[in-house]
C-alpha cells in the first residue's frame, strides 16, 4: 500500500539573520524522537525563514517600491478600493502577486524579499542535514501563490535540492496501455501544498516533513526552475486588460501604416493627408 505521512516539525524558534537554519532544523528533529528524520524524507521549508536567516529583510517605508525593485516584468495591474494589486514576474522568474515581497511576520517598517537563489539555499540545507544524519534527504523551499482561474492560494516549490520536482511521464504507458503525451506531475508543488496543510500560516511551524516519497529523492534532480514554463510556451503572458490595450495600440499603428502606404500609392498629396491622420 502506498502511504504518505506529512507532519510539522515542532520546536523551531524564531529565525533571525545569521542563524544556521540547518542546525535549528536538526535540533528540532533531535528534540522530538517521534518526529525524527529517516532515509528518504523530504523537508518542506517555508521561504520566509530562509529569507530571514539569509538577511533578506530590508527597510521599506513603502512596500510598493520594494515590489517595483524586485519586478522584471509587469503582467497585470488592477486597482481596488484598498489599493492596487500587481501581478509581476520577479527576479527568480516566478509570476505572482507583489513579486513575493512579504510584509507579514516581520518588524514594522521592513519587508522580506525571497531568497536570492532558493535552489542554492535548498542545496546547502540538504548537504548539511545529510551530513549530520547520514541519510538521504530532499529539501523543497516553498512559497504561497494564487492560481489563474482559481480562488484561494496554495504553496508551491520555488527551490529544491535532491527532489524530482517535475516527473515527466510523456512517452510512457497508462494502466490501459495508452501512450501518455503531456502528463508531467508537478511533484514539487504537490509536496509544497501537502506540507502547507500541516504547517499552517500562523502556527509557528515553518518546516514540515513529507515521508513516503523516497522514490523522488534523487541526487541529480533539477532545481525549481524546471517548474517554470518557457516564456515562448506561455499562452497568457499578459493580463486581459493589458493584452487588449497592447492589441489596440498595435492595430492603430498597423492601420496608420496601411493608410500611409495607400496614400503613397495614390500620390504625394494623398500620402501627406494619410500621414497627417486626416
Amino acid at each position: 500500500m502506498n502511504m504518505l505521512t506529512v507532519f510539522a516539525l515542532p520546536g523551531m524558534p524564531e529565525v533571525v539573520p545569521g542563524d544556521d537554519l540547518a542546525a535549528l532544523m536538526a535540533q528540532a528533529a533531535d528534540a522530538h524522537p517521534g518526529h525524527g528524520l529517516v532515509d528518504g524524507d523530504i523537508l518542506a521549508v517555508t521561504s520566509k525563514i530562509v529569507s530571514k536567516a539569509e538577511g533578506r529583510i530590508v527597510e521599506a517605508a513603502d512596500r510598493e517600491q520594494a515590489i517595483t525593485d524586485e519586478t522584471v516584468r509587469v503582467v497585470a495591474t488592477r486597482a481596488y478600493p484598498g489599493g492596487v494589486t500587481r501581478i509581476v514576474e520577479n527576479r527568480l522568474g516566478i509570476v505572482g502577486a507583489a513579486a513575493g515581497v512579504d510584509a507579514s511576520n516581520t518588524p514594522a517598517g521592513t519587508v522580506l524579499l525571497l531568497p536570492l537563489d532558493p535552489d542554492a539555499s535548498a542545496s546547502r540545507l540538504r548537504a548539511s542535514l545529510q551530513e549530520r544524519f547520514g541519510i538521504r534527504l530532499g529539501v523543497v523551499i516553498t512559497d504561497t501563490l494564487g492560481r489563474a482561474w482559481r480562488e484561494g492560494q496554495t504553496d508551491v516549490a520555488i527551490g529544491g535540492s535532491g527532489v524530482l520536482l517535475l516527473d515527466d511521464l510523456s512517452g510512457t504507458l497508462d494502466a490501459s496501455g495508452q501512450v501518455l503525451r503531456v502528463t508531467a506531475p508537478a511533484i514539487g508543488d504537490e509536496i509544497a501544498a501537502a506540507a502547507d496543510l500541516v504547517k499552517g500560516k500562523a502556527s509557528g511551524c515553518p518546516v514540515a516533513v513529507v515521508r513516503g516519497l523516497g522514490e523522488f529523492v534523487v541526487d541529480d534532480a533539477a532545481g525549481a526552475r524546471v517548474l517554470q514554463r518557457d516564456p515562448a510556451q506561455d499562452w497568457f503572458r499578459l493580463g486581459s486588460d493589458e493584452a487588449r490595450a497592447e492589441g489596440y495600440a498595435a492595430g492603430v499603428a498597423a492601420g496608420r501604416a496601411a493608410g500611409f502606404a495607400a496614400g503613397v500609392a495614390a500620390g504625394p498629396a494623398a500620402a501627406g493627408a494619410a500621414g497627417s491622420g486626416s
